[in-house]
């Protein structure tokens, strides 16, 4: 069995600061986000927001990754490079983000709509974070993680989505990546025990299209094998008995956005 790293009360809330300066971020992103912006403006802006009140990025350098944030556009599914392109009209963008503050990690994702988008992806937005927050909901302690993981499955095909399965949730806290690792799918009773003390990253990555996907050459991006868009949303969860504690927030963004975030 993976070995877990168990937190204690006094660093779940440290990793609570740390999320709640990456909520910040998100939020500060949220207002920038419009058709002309380049997505390396987006990149720039969240590394010295960041830097500005007290944190460090946590994916720059990891693993030789080059970004402050990766920044993931229409068919991209996660770990795109943020560059020259320009937002237009009718986009969605992946912004996903972490932090290290006073050596915590936290790491949270969230999908803006750039002005009006087709209804069918505005359909696919509202159902990936309503599995996201469905699949939260599970992060209790005596459930499973194939609790987490059958309860956003099953809503995404419901919905007649498909389910990325090639990438993973994970445990953070000490780390970016740790275990467990958190699928999108699986069984109800299925998989490792949830306990207090575990933090995980819960992010549901679910496709207009077909389930499938591509892995770029640039070793980092994936995107939709159909070509079709792609939603991401993703929270910083500390495991409780009862009821999940989710460290990481998207009040600031819906403060932003308003309605327009679904």
């Amino acid at each position: 069995m993976p070995k877990v790293n168990f937190k204690t009360d006094e660093e779940i809330e440290l990793i609570r600061a740390s999320s709640s300066l990456l909520s910040k971020t998100l939020g500060e992103m949220a207002k920038l986000i419009r058709p002309g912006v380049k997505t390396i403006e987006i990149n720039n802006a969240a590394e010295t927001y960041i830097r500005d009140n007290g944190g460090v990025p946590a994916f720059l350098n990891y693993n030789g990754f080059p970004y402050s944030l990766c920044i993931s556009t229409n068919d991209s599914i996660v770990h795109g490079f943020p560059g020259g392109y320009e937002l237009k009209e009718g986009d969605i963008i992946s912004v996903d983000c972490g932090v290290i503050l006073n050596k915590f990690v936290s790491d949270s994702a969230f999908t803006f709509a750039v002005g009006e988008i087709d209804p069918a992806v505005k359909k696919l937005l509202k159902v990936t974070r309503e599995c996201l927050d469905l699949g939260v909901a599970k992060a209790v302690a005596g459930l499973r993680i194939g609790d987490i993981a059958f309860a956003v499955q099953d809503h995404a095909e419901k919905n007649g989505f498909g389910v990325v399965k090639e990438l993973v949730g994970h445990g953070v806290g000490y780390s970016l990546h740790e275990k467990p690792e958190v699928p999108n799918y699986g069984k109800r009773g299925s998989g490792m025990k949830l306990e207090e003390g575990m933090v995980i990253a819960i992010e549901p990555m679910i496709n207009l299209g077909r389930a499938g996907v591509k892995f770029w050459k640039d070793g980092w991006t994936v995107s939709t094998i159909d070509g079709k868009p792609s939603a991401h949303y993703e929270h910083t969860v500390a495991v409780r008995k009862g009821k999940a504690d989710v460290l990481s927030s998207f009040d600031y963004i819906d403060e932003v956005l308003g309605a327009a975030t679904i």
